[in-house]
């Protein structure tokens, strides 16, 4: 099942997205899309409907240097156990919302990377019950002022920023994680092509590792971190990370006034 939310003319509501893509229609679900999702009886185009990011997290939990070429390009060893940080919520944003550079840094770098999102509330997850808390899967993008991080020597600021977690287009419930492709395209151009399987902890382990040291609530999200190729980006560009199995995120890039 695919999972999002919209606007509609009607208002926002969160949505299963079926059929394909020259066809999709959306059939609001009642409340929230969390354990066995019920539906009003209400449908629309998704052509008629404007995405926005498909969850409203309490938290964006993200993994840092998790693919060992990225480790190396940022000039240090691969980490021996999960780094992870957090990314405040106000930092979400749906696909096509603009990404805002602030006036305060030099250089902010795109980041794509595959999403979980928790579906029920968890703490002290083994491994081995992993996929029993995982609602799914969406697209992210790590957004980094990386001249603020390198300065900072911690990384909230830099990672922090209003607009630095777009998110989307949805959340796919049925897939496996384990080997899936990942591109990054700036303007059409290839700037980061890996696979899921060179993750250095994998989502199982991640999920053990951060429900050890804080509760999980339904809708919070892990970025589980990005491959090598990451670079600057900047105001009239177009960034765009795709996930095998889910689809694009895409968002523009604009100067903050």
């Amino acid at each position: 099942m695919r999972l999002g939310r919209i606007a509609s003319p009607d208002g926002v509501a969160f949505v299963s997205i079926e059929g394909s893509e020259s066809d999709s229609v959306v059939r609001e679900i009642a409340e929230h899309p969390f354990g066995t999702p019920t539906f009003t009886g209400r449908s629309w185009p998704l052509a008629d409907v404007r995405l926005l990011a498909p969850i409203l997290a309490s938290k964006v939990v993200c993994i840092g240097k998790n693919y060992a070429a990225h480790a190396a390009e940022m000039g240090g060893e691969a980490p021996q156990d999960p780094v992870i940080f957090l990314k405040p919520n106000t930092a979400i944003i749906g696909p096509n919302a603009p990404i805002l550079l602030p006036p305060s840094s030099s250089q902010v770098d795109y980041e794509g990377e595959l999403a979980v999102v928790i579906g029920r509330p968890c703490k002290d997850v083994p491994a081995a019950r992993a996929k029993d808390v995982i609602l799914g899967y969406t697209v992210a993008n790590d957004v980094t002022a990386r001249d603020q991080q390198r300065h900072d020597g911690q990384w909230t600021r830099g990672k922090g920023y209003d607009t630095f977690c777009p998110l989307g287009p949805w959340i796919e419930t049925e897939l496996d994680p384990a080997d899936l492709e990942i591109v990054t395209e700036l303007d059409g151009e290839v700037r980061q092509r890996s696979r899921t399987s060179l993750l250095l902890h994998d989502i199982p382990k991640l999920i053990e590792w951060i429900t050890a040291v804080m509760t999980l609530l339904p809708g919070d999200v892990i970025l589980t971190g990005t491959p090598e190729g990451v670079g600057p980006i900047a105001a009239g560009q177009t960034v765009s990370v795709t996930v095998q199995g889910i689809g694009t995120l895409s968002n523009p890039v604009a100067a903050k006034r």
